[in-house]
């Protein structure tokens, strides 16, 4: 059965592995790891402090060094990643996608990768439950979902990457360009932002870029590179 052998076992041993490394993690690391201090002495470094919030954010007067603009960078960013935005620009794009090409396949591409990086993200997060970071400064509040992995960021390589994809594959104008753009470009500094809002420790968005990254190629093989 193609159904089981290309999806449903691949999602299983994906759950497992995310599972597996984010509990040896938390096992290692404790719940408020060394990899932490280097998001604190970054926030330090660009003004903010721990449990500072927003009140301080919208108080504190402009940086003459000019490091107010990556708060005005990194917020519009993480907003971007946020679920009921990320469901949406896959509906948008599976649109476009038939639209512009009506193929089937390519068109339901966007809503199959987010669709396999949340059913990896849920299960795992759920068998991981690593807490938020502590004694950071974290502007917004965070969902009530685990820490491990990074959602947003797996979401963002996801859907970017298959975007990609879909332009490789249909050879439009300006692929090569486009491509590590999509692929790394935007994904990455959503990434950047989950880590520096302390949304999340460092270790969440790796797993979150691998987790990405492979629904992609999931999603390539099954839908995009086929006949």
């Amino acid at each position: 059965m193609p159904l089981l052998r290309d999806v449903v076992l691949p999602t299983l041993g994906a759950v497992a592995v995310l599972a597996a490394a984010g509990r040896a993690i938390r096992r290692i690391g404790g719940d408020d790891p060394r990899e932490d201090q280097a998001v604190r002495a970054l926030q330090e470094a660009f003004g903010h402090r721990p449990d500072a919030g927003d009140a301080a954010l919208a108080t504190r007067p402009a940086d003459p060094a000019g490091r107010e603009p990556i708060d005005r960078l990194t917020g519009p960013l993480s907003w971007y990643s946020g679920v009921p935005q990320t469901i949406a620009n896959g509906a948008i794009w599976c649109g476009v996608t038939w639209l512009l090409t009506r193929d089937r396949r390519s068109a339901i591409a966007p809503a199959a990768a987010l669709a396999l990086e949340t059913a990896c993200f849920v299960a795992s997060a759920a068998l991981v439950g690593r807490p938020r970071p502590q004694r950071v400064w974290r502007p917004e509040q965070p969902h009530a979902t685990s820490s491990f992995p990074s959602g947003h960021t797996a979401a963002a390589f996801a859907l970017h990457g298959t975007l990609a994809d879909l332009l490789d594959r249909r050879g439009v104008p300006g692929a090569r360009l486009l491509g590590p753009l999509l692929r790394y470009g935007i994904p990455g500094v959503i990434a950047f932002s989950r880590v520096y809002r302390g949304q999340h420790h460092v270790s969440d968005v790796v797993a979150g870029v691998v987790l990405g990254r492979w629904s992609a190629a999931v999603v390539r093989r099954g839908l995009i590179s086929g006949p």
